[in-house]
């Protein structure tokens, strides 16, 4: 009879008891992210956990891509009024109509730093020269923002991106692997970043 590996040691967010948290523990959280669909999807995403748990938000995650277009922004530019209605009577994603209007509002937004600054990408990782932030923080002492949140959240809130908060940002900064804040003891702060590959550029 085998004995099963121990599991290994995770950030002590990361539910044990949900497949989809665990997955994207190890697998997206704390990537370096260049690709655009993804850095739009997920400040989006970031957003609408305003006020909830982001377990709520992954666990709702694929509904709402099929529900927004697979996060096509010039699509969602478009959504009219009879689009936001169909959105806020659906139960698998949070109902809210200021952050439905706001990814609305962020597509239109996005649209424009495409033109101007060629996409998200290439907007947030100047600020960190292109290379993560790699913090060394035990759980008790993780910050929820900081002066290169509030000021990339100002930035942002200038080009008229809406829920984009200093903490929401930070938030985004970990998920996109702008900064690494995997706990010390974590398995995937001792490789470097979460265990799997960057996402890569968006071709």
């Amino acid at each position: 009879m085998t004995t099963p590996a121990s599991s290994p040691v995770r950030c002590r967010w990361a539910n044990p008891a949900n497949p989809l948290y665990l997955h994207y523990h190890d697998h997206e959280w704390g990537v370096p992210c260049h690709e655009e669909r993804t850095l739009f999807e997920m400040l989006n995403l970031e957003g609408a956990q305003a006020g909830l748990s982001w377990e709520t938000i992954l666990n709702k995650r694929a509904h709402y891509a099929r529900v927004f277009d697979d996060w096509d922004a010039v699509r969602i530019a478009a959504y009219d009024d009879a689009k936001v209605a169909e959105l806020l009577m659906d139960p698998g994603i949070v109902r809210n109509r200021l952050k439905v209007a706001a990814t609305i509002t962020n597509a239109q937004a996005y649209l424009r730093l495409c033109e101007s600054s060629g996409g998200l990408a290439t907007f947030l990782w100047p600020y960190v020269g292109g290379s993560p932030i790699r913090n060394a923080w035990t759980a008790a002492t993780t910050p929820t923002s900081t002066p290169l949140s509030d000021r990339i959240s100002k930035d942002l809130k200038a080009r008229g991106f809406k829920f984009i908060g200093s903490t929401i940002v930070y938030a985004y900064m970990q998920s996109m692997g702008i900064v690494n804040d995997h706990s010390v003891d974590c398995f995937c702060h001792a490789a470097g970043g979460a265990h799997g590959p960057h996402r890569p550029h968006d071709t």
